[in-house]
This record gives structure tokens, C-alpha cells and sequence, in this order.
């Protein structure tokens, strides 16, 4: 199986960096720093997963897949 995207971006709002797993409904987490706030996502995401495993909720296939665009 492939891996989940993340993304990751700064928030103004929240002081600080905000990841979130898009095809994972609600798996977010925030950190100081970038590297912050991927290791709490990865966090999230592993108890995301055991929960919907426990509830005998269905767990996504990865789909979500950035836009990327090219300049120049």
C-alpha cells in the first residue's frame, strides 16, 4: 500500500504549522515547526487508523494527490 499525502503549512492563526492527512477525514495535527508538526501527525495517524480499526470502520485507499503546478 502506498503512503498517505500530508500536507503541511504554516497558520497564521494557530502561531504555527498545521499537517493534515487529506484522504484521513479530520487527521490533523499541530507543531512549533514543520518537523513538529509532522512527527504529531504521524501520531494522529497511527490513532486514527487503530480507532477505525477497533470500530470496524473502513480505512481509505491513499487518493489524494497535490496539484503541482509549473512556472516558467
Amino acid at each position: 500500500m502506498k503512503d498517505y499525502h500530508i500536507n503541511i503549512f504554516y497558520s497564521e492563526e494557530n502561531e504555527g504549522y498545521i499537517a493534515d492527512i487529506p484522504d484521513l477525514k479530520f487527521c490533523s495535527a499541530w507543531g512549533a515547526t514543520p518537523e513538529a508538526a509532522l512527527g504529531e501527525v504521524m501520531i494522529a495517524k497511527a490513532a486514527w487508523l487503530e480507532a477505525a480499526t477497533v470500530e470496524g470502520k473502513p480505512i481509505p485507499q491513499p487518493k489524494y494527490r497535490p496539484i503541482i503546478y509549473q512556472v516558467g
